[in-house]
């Protein structure tokens, strides 16, 4: 037995409950015919004339109904008779390569099959001005060549900064496609820049470049769709910030004010930009955010397939995996922090060798002498709370909570021969 395991093993896990979590939850029924009826009423395709081309900007997220409504403005191009394709427009994901980006915008569900355009990978962007402020501003080179460029994206709080302008359009238009060059750009202050940077650098995409409108979505917090809104081009500096304070409102949340440990099942590229939303859990790679609950401890057992080895948000984490330590990549994960300047996220946290010694971990390290009545909270990933399990010590707080409910008695967490939970 190792000394790890002498330290660990006798540590004792509480018994846990299920619990729900309520939500306000306002859902559009039919997107496609939604995002048909905002096209009509703006009539913003009747500049697209025949024989055009129609770049259409695809992120590296997993948003709900996000393939279905690129396939409709794939079909909605091809009625005006023009010629669309898809270009990837993320940054330094992907690991910053024309295959990386190619290969995640075909995990994400665009692919030729199913989209009916082609995609037109390119991580090398060209410069086509600088911005008031000072920075060259890129923009994707397949993108720049078409005849028109149309950005969709769901516009959320960004996860490391806050202000008018966070996750959403105009960051897709500066980072996302400005590549790795226009990402290394933005990010070269650091994220304390970035409200500013954002804005000024989209300001001469728009201005410059052939975007003909942007479509913006925002979730409610089950991640259903629950508006889509058509900006034109001049409309999009104007109106992303209402629509920003709108996706705040409607922001997933933890009904719980302060935790000894949080365990999240798994953290990927396709669920957060830094892997999960820090702003459900508190916890921040960068003094230019702040919120959420107060979480003593955090474990993240596992990484997303999906995220190709891309474990960007791990080194917020106290305790990991070797499962999750096996699966990251250097070459996928670094260059997000290199270009963000942001050496936090991919640090290594303490590696254990399986999920029932890293929920010991945080039990042990709870800094607490009743570790019998350890408050801890697991979830699958930040993109799923509403059921949740949670120690019984925390059962009192959840009766007494009107937006919480138990939905079962407590129980045990079963593991594998591995320590690996079932």
């Amino acid at each position: 037995m190792s000394t790890i395991d002498r330290l660990l093993d006798p540590i004792a896990i509480p018994k846990v409950i299920r619990i729900r979590q309520r939500f306000d939850r306002p859902v559009i029924a039919d997107v496609v015919a939604e995002l048909k009826s905002k096209l009509q009423a703006k009539d913003i395709f009747a500049k697209i004339q025949p024989g055009q081309t129609v770049a259409i900007t695809v992120g590296s997220r997993g948003i709900t109904n996000m393939p279905l409504l690129i396939k409709t403005l794939v079909e909605q191009v091809k009625q005006r008779g023009a010629k669309p394709f898809l270009v990837p427009a993320m940054g330094s994901h992907g690991g910053a390569t024309d295959q990386g980006q190619h290969e995640m915008a075909l995990s994400m569900g665009y692919t030729e099959e199913y989209i009916n355009a082609p995609i037109k990978s390119d991580i090398e962007p060209v410069q086509i001005g600088v911005s008031e402020n000072g920075f060259p501003v890129y923009f994707d080179r397949n993108a720049y060549g078409a005849n028109w460029t149309i950005v969709a994206n769901r516009i959320k709080p960004h996860v490391a900064f806050r202000g008018p302008v966070e996750s959403g359009l105009q960051k897709m238009i500066t980072i996302g496609l400005g590549k790795q060059k226009g990402a290394d750009i933005c990010h070269e202050l650091g994220f304390g820049e970035m409200a500013v940077n954002i804005p000024a650098m989209a300001k001469v995409s728009l201005e410059k470049a052939n975007i003909l409108c942007a479509v913006g979505v925002l979730e409610n917090p089950f991640h259903e769709t629950c508006r889509i809104e058509v900006l034109a081009n001049e409309e999009i500096a104007a109106m992303e910030p209402v629509l920003q304070e709108a996706a705040k409102e409607l922001c997933p949340r933890i009904h719980f004010n302060k935790l000894d440990a949080v365990i999240i099942d798994e953290i990927g590229k396709d669920i957060s930009g830094t892997g999960f939303d820090t702003n459900v859990v508190g916890r921040y790679h960068t003094p230019f955010i702040s919120g959420g609950p107060d979480v003593k401890r955090l474990a993240i057992l596992d990484i997303t397939d999906i995220s190709h080895g891309n474990a960007n948000g791990l080194g917020i984490a106290d305790y990991t995996t070797k499962r999750a330590y096996a699966k990251l990549s250097f070459e996928h994960t670094y260059p997000n922090s290199l270009t963000s300047t942001v050496p936090l996220s991919v640090k290594i946290p303490m590696v254990l060798k399986s999920d029932k010694q890293a929920i010991q971990a945080c039990i042990k390290c709870s800094n607490r002498l009743d570790k019998e009545n350890v408050a801890i909270l697991r979830m699958k990933n930040t993109n799923h709370l509403e059921e949740l399990e949670v120690s019984v010590s925390l059962r009192k707080y959840v009766e007494a909570h009107p937006y919480l409910e138990i939905v079962s008695e407590p129980y045990d967490w079963t593991f594998d021969d591995q320590g690996n939970l079932l």
